[in-house]
């Protein structure tokens, strides 16, 4: 298998103008977020800045190291930019992915970053990633000043997403100021409350909530097309889809289709480095293998193991083969 192409999709940099301009509202939604991922910390998912701003040696010797041929990048944070500075940032953002790609264009592709703070800039710059940049989609980290993608303001992106056949990443994102508290802090230190409301639990959680809604929300009746990919094992929707489906059936959601239909034929699946073979087995039993791609979560997650996971899958050879490249190939027209 060692032969066997491996392209990876959630796979983060960070640019340091960005950090800077977004670490006041990061702050607000989550007081103690630099102190629970701080390199310094020795906690799990804690890259150095100087790791995740790389797009060249390191990277690449990451790469090489455990034999992955293709990174799709991502930006970190653009969500949180103050709405008068997030254009002129996020095109940066953009314009940096775009120069990393075409240095090492067999090595990378990338994911547009949006300024979706002020979201009328959105759909241009999304346009502008896909057809002038070549880029593959756009990753979108959680809630927008704690509004859904289903809000009315950013509806002019899921169209352009949908003209353009291009899918979105819905990454997670902190809970809330006002969920955060009720629902993760009650008593706890401040670093636990902070993990549990993000890595440990929450952001999937939340992230999970996101897609459900996009669905009961009618998002995709208008854009039947329109493709989300999620990651760590679909965000705990499809722990779900059963239960969903007899919770709200069609007579209640008066949606074209059922929600499980929306979830076999909207999104795609990835493991965010949860290399967890009780997962694989359950997503690729109920979803199948022909909307799973292959993820790391890197730098937050070593490369380490991301092939042997598929190898040691139990999966036919051609599963194999269609989760590791293909499957993102046709998806994102690598």
């Amino acid at each position: 298998m060692s032969t066997m192409k491996l392209i990876t999709i959630e796979e983060h940099t960070m640019h340091a103008a960005v950090a800077k301009a977004s670490a006041a509202r990061t702050a607000a939604v989550s007081p103690g977020f630099g102190a629970s991922y701080a390199p310094a910390s020795g906690l799990p998912y804690s890259p150095s800045a100087e790791v995740l701003e790389d797009l060249d040696e390191g990277r690449l010797a990451a790469m090489d190291a455990e034999d992955i041929d293709m990174q799709v990048l991502s930006n970190l944070t653009t969500q949180y930019l103050p709405a008068d500075v997030a254009p002129e940032l996020v095109r940066d953002v953009n314009d940096r992915l775009a120069a990393a790609c075409k240095r090492h264009p067999d090595r990378f592709a990338a994911f547009a970053s949006l300024p979706t703070t002020a979201a009328e800039h959105a759909p241009g710059e999304l346009r502008r990633a896909v057809e002038e940049l070549g880029f593959v989609g756009t990753l979108i980290h959680g809630r927008t000043d704690d509004e859904f993608l289903s809000a009315e303001r950013f509806d002019p992106i899921l169209r352009t997403a949908a003209e353009l056949r291009v899918p979105i990443y819905l990454h997670p994102a902190p809970p809330t100021r006002v969920t955060a508290a009720d629902n993760y802090e009650a008593g706890l230190d401040e670093v636990v409350a902070t993990r549990f409301a993000t890595a440990g639990w929450g952001w999937h959680n939340e992230s999970g909530i996101h897609f459900v809604h996009l669905v009961l929300s009618g998002v995709f009746d208008r854009y039947p097309e329109l493709q989300i990919i999620l990651g760590h094992w679909g965000e705990a929707v499809p722990w779900y889809v059963d239960r969903l489906d007899e919770a709200l059936p069609r007579k209640a959601t008066g949606l074209d289709r059922t929600i499980g239909e929306y979830v076999r034929q909207n999104t795609y699946y990835t493991p965010s480095g949860m290399f967890t073979a009780p997962h694989l087995r359950f997503c690729t039993d109920l979803l199948g293998t022909d909307r799973m791609i292959h993820s790391v979560d890197h730098p937050f997650v070593s490369n380490a193991g991301a092939r042997a996971f598929l190898a040691d899958s139990g999966l036919s050879e051609d599963a194999q083969h269609d989760i590791a490249h293909r499957n993102a190939e046709r998806l994102l027209r690598l």
